[in-house]
């Protein structure tokens, strides 16, 4: 394979780095959203799993949300980043519930740091787009006024 090839091929990294940070972004608005218009209730945790392996660090909740009307639903496999994963592990939980958002399910005590932490993987996706882009466009670059 070519130089020339790997360098338009070199076009994927950008391109997924923008899909993240776009992403992110949207993570972000969608949890503040829930956060700010969110009706607050209770949830039972029937399950915490906490994995400690170097490879996999992950905090995972089963929870019964019951809400205000007297009704309930199962929200299944809710993960939570590690870092604050113990300030959850307890039985009952206040929660935020906004239905048919993306993010319908936040809890109350850590809704606002998950919003930070997606906003901070914003702006780390963003900076590596960038400089992805100007090294991929800076080679591409060199190789067209390359002479052979």
């Amino acid at each position: 394979m070519s130089a020339r090839t790997v360098a338009k091929l070199a076009w994927s990294v950008p391109l997924f780095l923008l899909a993240l940070t776009v992403h992110q972004a949207f993570t972000a608005v969608q949890l503040k959203e829930t956060m700010d218009q969110g009706v607050l209730t209770w949830a039972e945790v029937t399950r915490y799993e906490r994995s400690d392996r170097k490879d996999v660090t992950e905090v995972e909740l089963d929870l019964i949300v019951h809400m205000p009307d007297g009704s309930q639903f199962v929200r299944e496999k809710l993960a939570l980043p590690y870092s604050i994963g113990h300030r959850v592990e307890v039985d009952t939980l206040q929660v935020r519930v906004l239905s048919g958002a993306a993010q319908e399910v936040v809890i109350q005590d850590i809704g606002l740091t998950q919003v930070h932490i997606a906003w901070s993987n914003f702006a780390m996706s963003l900076i590596a787009f960038v400089m992805s882009f100007i090294g991929v466009f800076s080679w591409n670059k060199m190789l067209r006024n390359r002479k052979d």
